[in-house]
């Protein structure tokens, strides 16, 4: 920051007036990026790939399903990578074998070698009314009380469909109500954005539980979507940074892109510019 010469009693003004969102902007809070975002590059070069995202800035990263197949000495590996470059992994994303009681001790055991504190469920797949989500519920609850002792917890992604109502009562909501408060709801932003729904009133919804954020941007431009890169879309920023850091209780940010116009390491280095920008 550079230091500060004299300014005027309006610039002061002009401070003051939006110092609750500088506040919030100012806080120090990781941003890392979801792999899923360069997983070709991933898929080809796992170490290479690591360092090069590490090389743009991002302090922390998230691995995704594939990292279940990782042997211990992977893993092993991986961390250390991940240490001797100073970024980390506080999260991964599971598919349904991580929280099944024959996989559960698999996810913890790798994600314990790795650094990760949250094993989140990426996604519930196909569920049947409002009882299926409540059987999700309890899929997590089983989850939370199995991390607990490790001094790890768990969360769950949301999609479209979870902002989406049935019968009178959107699924995100019965999840929220029939999880205890250890369980994340990490918020991706883009697909509740897309929907209709409000990120800003959900944050504000839910104190402290919104610990981490997938940053996906969102676009009703044809053809565009969620190719838009983070802040060419429709996304709220500031105040969803605002709600996230003095209510949500945030404690990572997550860039998801899932394409674009560019090369994925080129748009994962030109949404960090944009999210560091945005932020501050």
């Amino acid at each position: 920051m550079k230091p500060e010469r004299s300014f005027s009693r309006r610039s002061f003004l002009a401070l003051t007036a939006a110092a609750p969102v500088l506040s919030a902007a100012g806080k120090n809070i990781p941003v890392g990026l979801e792999m899923y975002s360069v997983r070709d590059e991933l898929k080809k070069d796992l170490m290479g790939t690591v360092r090069a995202v590490a090389k743009m800035g991002y302090q922390d990263m998230e691995f995704f399903a594939p990292y279940y197949d990782w042997t211990d000495e992977q893993a092993k590996d991986v961390r250390k990578l991940m240490d001797d470059l100073g970024v980390t992994c506080r999260s991964t994303h599971n598919g349904p074998k991580s929280f099944e009681d024959a996989g559960i001790q698999r996810a913890i055991d790798l994600n314990q070698i790795i650094g990760s504190k949250y094993i989140v469920l990426a996604s519930a797949g196909h569920v049947n009314g409002l009882d299926g989500w409540k059987e999700v519920a309890e899929r997590l609850n089983k989850a939370s009380e199995k991390l607990q002792p490790h001094g790890m917890r768990t969360g769950y992604h949301n999609h479209q469909a979870e902002f989406k109502p049935v019968n009178g009562q959107r699924p995100i909501e019965v999840l929220a109500a029939n999880t205890n408060k250890d369980v994340m709801l990490q918020l991706d932003v883009g697909t509740c954005v897309e929907v209709g729904s409000d990120p800003v009133a959900w944050i504000d919804k839910n104190p402290g539980r919104i610990r981490s954020i997938h940053c996906k941007e969102w676009s009703p431009e044809a053809g565009v979507g969620y190719k838009a890169l983070f802040g060419e879309g429709v996304a709220p920023w500031k105040k969803i940074f605002e709600a996230a850091e003095s209510t949500g209780g945030v404690e990572f940010y997550l860039i998801e892109q899932e394409g674009s116009r560019y090369p994925a390491l080129e748009t994962a280095e030109k949404c960090l510019a944009s999210f560091k920008k945005t932020h501050g």
